[in-house]
């Protein structure tokens, strides 16, 4: 699923764009659709890299691309192998709550940022975190390690004190927190409840298909119910 709103920056042929922790690589392949970007995917996990090859090979294959290039690298976010501002857009999507020393996970990716270019950082929202450590003190070690809830004033704030200008904010997959919640409720690593089995192929049939039930559901309980917070800044120019 895709959190950052693309139509919200300004991204030009021949940017280089960075997604740190980009996991299976959902954004880093959203963002080789761009026109003649070249993109680099980053993450620890070397399993996660193998799935973001594989989904970037598959997008060659169907020439689902911008015309541009990509590439994956091994990458901690608390030491990133990259120059200094080299990066015409950082996307840091769900990763800030899994690094205990956010702090300097902050100041790494705004460091390899370009002066004046954007930074997208989307973490879970509040409310909905907190009924799910409220329902399940296994929650946060069964979804790989969330070792803090941010409040949407604390994250910008933090990351304005890094050296960043905040532009704006939205909320995102609201559909999906009422699934967290049944999962939490049930017991997180569980795989036989037939309700969570039910809902997660739902969630995947939107996914697959995007409906425009659930669009249209999700875009009216995002302000409410959005599991994520996306905030959108800007490093500022020297």
């Amino acid at each position: 699923m895709i959190t950052v709103d693309f139509s919200r920056l300004t991204v030009n042929s021949g940017d280089r764009i960075l997604d740190i922790g980009c996991g299976s690589g959902r954004h880093t392949c959203a963002a080789y659709r761009l026109k003649g970007v070249r993109v680099t995917g980053a993450d620890l996990n070397l399993k996660n890299l193998k799935e973001a090859r594989e989904r970037l090979n598959f997008h060659d294959q169907l020439s689902e691309h911008g015309g541009g290039t990509w590439n994956l690298s091994a990458a901690d976010v608390i030491r990133l192998p990259f120059p200094d501002a080299c990066f015409d857009l950082v996307i840091c999507s769900e990763v800030l709550e899994h690094i205990p020393d956010h702090e300097s996970a902050m100041c790494e990716i705004i460091r390899v940022l370009k002066h004046g270019k954007p930074l997208v950082v989307s973490v879970p929202r509040y409310l909905p975190e907190r009924i799910c450590w409220a329902l399940s003190d296994e929650y946060f070690n069964a979804n790989q390690g969330h070792v803090r809830i941010y409040r949407k004033r604390e994250l910008i704030d933090r990351l304005e004190r890094t050296g960043t200008q905040f532009l704006g904010h939205h909320y995102a997959h609201s559909i999906h927190s009422p699934y967290w919640w049944l999962k939490c409720f049930v017991g997180p690593t569980r795989t036989d409840s037939a309700a969570v089995n039910l809902y997660h192929r739902v969630l995947t049939w939107d996914i697959m298909k995007k409906p425009w039930i659930t669009r249209f559901l999700d875009r009216l309980l995002n302000p409410v119910l959005g599991k994520s917070v996306v905030v959108y800044l800007k490093k500022h120019l020297k």
